[in-house]
């Protein structure tokens, strides 16, 4: 046992120890959490428009603080912009995270002196816990890869400005920096394919032990490295590979080729950041859900997510949630968000801890007839079919098929197999059957003839990476929606 990981273990322990206490004061802390948000946000321009000063119970603050998305808060995030100070959060952010809206065009998202930490120590927190849980802190001497955006950053108003990961990167403590790869050089190289081909150049022959990322580019980027040498496998290359970090999209449908392409099943841990805030993390090995972030400067809402786009949608704390309800997630942080819409919709699989899912994303949803298909269904249906069938899945995305010529419509899902099936029209209909399974509306809808069953069609290699290369968001922490209600992704995967 190296220094590295000897040092690891007391210090884990430790961390891990305060994160169970904390499992049990989770509403308290959400309570207190939220007094605080009000005394310091009483003292700002947008603490000042909307009376924060007089709000002293959660009833009363959800009167007084609508629920927002990007669009609604940025008069304020122009004003911080312009040079304001003291608008959504004392004084000035200390970055902006930069990210890409698919209605808002690029987004600025504060980042707060008060809420980086919430971004840099719960992604150690996840790993402490993991080296807790599975008794493996060796991890910790080897390399490192962090597949993440360019630490380049520009300066808006002086604020420092870039993607989360890669202002992130700035924050990577010295007793890791050696271990990191890429160089920072590499990691400033905004073209992704460009960027990839360094990182296999750098990173062949080391004895990489930890390597995270979006499962998408995890498996470009593993990929790349078989087809460097030959078609060797993952583990071949880097033995001592022994754990994947990964967030962003649901791991569920990327796994088998993953693990196929490592030529092992390695250990996991999952994690859920976003520019708004660092929101949840896996603790144990053994438990479904990540642990939700009760004590890191956010107070949580929940919204039945059929009520969403309500005007005046119902608005749950954290001692209000069942199980197993679809809830949109609402943020309101020591960053200066405000009753502001992530846009993702989780459910809770546990309540002694606050356990979650991540079920889909708000806009993403197909309801072209009142079916409303949501993403954790579609996810799970494809993962059950495909094991079944023994298929390997590259990726796939689903969108109405709404105008036919002398035939009802349907859901057509575009699906880049490793290698089709041999029977496909079985494998769509059995697809179809789980669908129904688990959505009733969708499951009326067919029986009463509204919809046909779903068609799937088959799309060449590499079609997703070329899409997502033509709209400028390869690589880093872009994914493909997996459900539209309009065709645009649908037309422009079939114009490759």
């Amino acid at each position: 046992m190296k220094i590295k990981s000897f040092l690891a273990k007391p210090y884990a322990a430790i961390v891990h120890k305060r994160i169970q206490k904390s499992m049990q004061t989770a509403v308290a802390d959400q309570n207190y959490i939220l007094q605080n948000l009000l005394k310091n946000g009483s003292k700002t321009i947008f603490g000042n428009d909307h009376n924060l000063k007089n709000v002293k119970t959660y009833a009363e603050f959800i009167q007084a603080i609508p629920i927002r998305d990007y669009e609604a808060i940025s008069p304020y995030i122009e004003q911080i912009k312009e040079g304001k100070q003291n608008v959504l959060w004392k004084g000035k952010p200390l970055y902006f995270a930069k990210t890409s809206g698919t209605t808002s065009g690029v987004k600025y998202i504060p980042i707060s002196s008060d809420s980086i930490g919430n971004h840099i120590d719960t992604a150690k927190n996840a790993l402490l816990c993991y080296m807790v849980e599975s008794g493996n802190t060796a991890f910790a001497d080897g390399k490192m890869i962090f597949l993440s955006g360019s630490p380049t950053l520009e300066r808006i108003a002086g604020i420092p400005t870039g993607r989360l990961s890669g202002i992130v990167n700035h924050h990577v403590p010295g007793y890791l920096r050696k271990n990191q790869m890429p160089d920072f050089e590499t990691n400033c190289i905004e073209d992704w394919e460009t960027k990839l081909d360094k990182i296999v150049t750098q990173t062949l022959g080391k004895d990489m032990t930890l390597i995270s990322g979006i499962p998408p580019w995890m498996q470009m980027y593993f990929d790349w490295l078989a087809e460097r040498s030959d078609g060797k496998k993952i583990k071949e290359l880097f033995p001592n590979l022994q754990l994947l970090v990964h967030g962003g999209v649901n791991f569920e449908p990327y796994k088998t080729k993953l693990f196929d392409t490592i030529g092992a099943k390695i250990d996991t841990v999952e994690t859920f950041p976003a520019s708004e805030g660092f929101f949840a993390f896996q603790d144990t090995l053994d438990k479904e859900g990540l642990l939700l972030n009760t004590n890191s400067g956010i107070f949580f809402e929940f919204i039945p997510a059929l009520e969403i786009f309500n005007e005046n949608p119902t608005r749950l704390s954290l001692s209000d949630v069942k199980l197993g309800e679809n809830y949109a997630l609402i943020v309101n942080s020591n960053a200066g968000l405000w009753g502001y819409n992530i846009g993702d919709t989780i459910k809770f699989v546990s309540l002694d801890p606050y356990r979650i899912v991540v079920t889909g994303r708000t806009k993403h949803f197909i309801s072209a007839f009142g079916e409303h298909v949501i993403a954790e269904e579609v996810e799970q249906s494809m993962k059950a079919i495909a094991e079944k069938y023994n298929a390997n899945i590259v990726e796939f995305t689903v969108a109405p098929m709404i105008q036919t010529q002398d035939e009802l419509p349907y859901h057509e899902w575009f699906v880049e197999f490793e290698q089709t099936p041999d029977n496909l029209s079985r494998f769509a209909a059995d697809l179809d059957e789980m669908v129904r399974t688990k959505n009733i509306y969708y499951d009326d809808l067919i029986r009463g003839n509204i919809l046909q069953p779903l068609k799937i069609r088959p799309l060449q290699k590499n079609a997703f990476i070329d899409y997502m290369k033509s709209v400028g968001k390869l690589g880093g922490q872009n994914k493909t929606p997996r459900l539209s209600n309009d065709r645009n992704i649908a037309e422009a995967l079939l114009n490759k």
